[in-house]
């Protein structure tokens, strides 16, 4: 895959990124006790749903700045791998219901490798 292809797709990717998790961000963030009680109805602390909420803001914006991109996604992939094992093993619906975290789980790791140092060729 030629440089410039690669670049295209990150692109596109971490722009569709990046405003799915500054929208999912924002959504939890005004409706904070809804989000806050469904933290703590699957056993999870209730100011974690804060932490969550503001880390998916900023790693959507992460996701456009070229200089934070790969921390920016490393961070959501972490929040991402949470969030499928939560559906895996505690939040009704299974992973069934957890299919769109682990769909941005997989998009967030493209990402990661199209924004992989790559040795330039001499």
């Amino acid at each position: 895959m030629s440089s410039s292809t690669r670049n295209i797709i990150a692109w596109i990717l971490q722009g569709l990124l990046g405003l799915a998790f500054v929208a999912s961000g924002l959504k939890k963030l005004t409706d904070l006790p809804a989000t806050v009680g469904m933290f703590s109805s699957i056993g999870l602390p209730g100011a974690l749903a804060y932490v969550i909420a503001v880390a998916e803001v900023l790693g959507g914006i992460g996701l456009l700045v070229p200089r934070f991109t790969r921390l920016a996604a490393i961070g959501l992939i972490i929040i991402m791998v949470g969030a499928v094992i939560m559906h895996a093993t505690t939040i009704p619906g299974g992973l069934a219901g957890g299919l769109p975290a682990l769909v941005l789980l997989v998009l967030l790791g493209a990402v990661l490798w199209l924004r992989r140092p790559v040795a330039s060729v001499a």
